[in-house]
């Protein structure tokens, strides 16, 4: 079976869909990587108006992967196309004019056109079904993976401090969390990149780190009093899995598919409540507590693995090949 994957949005983003891509790739190394241009602005107007539409080569190939919604309007070739989250859908304003703009009328096409659509979380196919009218016949389930380097054994950063994962973008919800923390008193660390929609949190005890190595990433998890994750929408979450089977306490968002990847093992809030600063607080001065929230998270992110994750990913190629 010969599989193309679309590998574009390595260049893009180092974030749960580079993530996502690049498991993929080391699991299954005989897919044919497929690109495009570069990281500029110019290179991802030209991908998503011409090369995604109508360009990408499928010549040769039994199965075309596109893992993020971008992807052939029309193919010969059974098409598989992963979605991640449909938050363009759900908070247009969070996002650029281009991205609001191309993908409600890009997007919907791309999915009829899928032989399947796989999604990371159950939320997600529901969001697929509600949102866009898939037929739930045509959608699998599978879920995301954690890396290796995410485990409870190795060096711990130093210091009482609360860690945030995720691009500074409006739906992460960071600047509320930056301030639950101030209220507090606790030193919040930030790790994520640059995003958009002007989002800043930096100073008065707030310390923004950029992005990091996968090593000093554990390193942190490791070192925290919990993971905070205050995200307004997610489609599955892979800071959560990554903190959990790093042995961190969780305490996290109560919306989207959040609950359904915590699924008992964190400490759930309303990440619109003015109560978050007294929410950390009953995590942060309770050692028993978060001590609880281990155990149950290390046994949580047991169950996901970027092996299992590609082998259900073949079996998915399988099923539009058999067809």
């Amino acid at each position: 079976m010969k599989v193309g994957m679309d590998v574009s949005p390595l260049l893009q983003t180092r974030a749960g869909t580079a993530r996502y891509v690049k498991a993929l790739l080391r699991e299954l190394p005989e897919v044919r990587r497929l690109s495009f241009g570069g990281a500029g602005r110019a290179s991802t107007l030209l991908r998503d108006a011409l090369w995604y539409p109508f360009l990408i080569p499928t010549g040769g190939l039994d199965v075309l992967h596109c893992p993020t919604y971008r992807g052939p309007v029309r193919s010969r070739t059974p098409v598989v196309v992963t979605v991640h989250d449909l938050a363009v859908f759900r908070h247009p304003e969070a996002f650029n004019r281009w991205t609001r703009t191309y993908s409600p009328v890009v997007v919907p096409r791309v999915l009829t056109a899928a032989a399947r659509v796989i999604a990371v979380s159950e939320f997600t196919r529901g969001e697929l079904v509600e949102l866009l009218d898939v037929p739930v016949e045509k959608i699998r389930v599978v879920p995301n993976g954690v890396e290796d380097a995410f485990a409870p054994e190795g060096p711990a950063a130093e210091g009482d401090y609360v860690l945030a994962v995720g691009t500074l973008e409006p739906r992460k919800n960071l600047p509320r969390l930056a301030e639950a923390a101030r209220r507090a008193d606790v030193e919040l660390r930030v790790v994520g990149a640059r995003g958009w929609g002007g989002v800043e949190v930096e100073g008065n005890g707030i310390r923004w780190l950029g992005e990091v190595p996968d090593k000093e990433l554990a390193r942190l998890y490791r070192g925290a009093l919990c993971l905070a994750y205050p995200s307004l929408y997610e489609g599955f979450g892979i800071p959560l899995v990554e903190a959990m089977a790093c042995g961190t306490a969780v305490v996290a968002s109560n919306r989207s598919s959040v609950p359904e990847v915590v699924e008992g093992a964190g400490l759930l809030f309303d990440p619109a409540s003015d109560d978050l600063a007294d929410i950390l607080l009953s995590l942060v001065d309770n050692p028993a507590e978060r001590e609880r929230l281990v155990t149950l998270g290390r046994e949580r992110a047991r169950d996901f693995s970027w092996d299992r994750t590609a082998a259900q990913t073949v079996d998915v190629y399988r099923s539009v090949v058999d067809k």
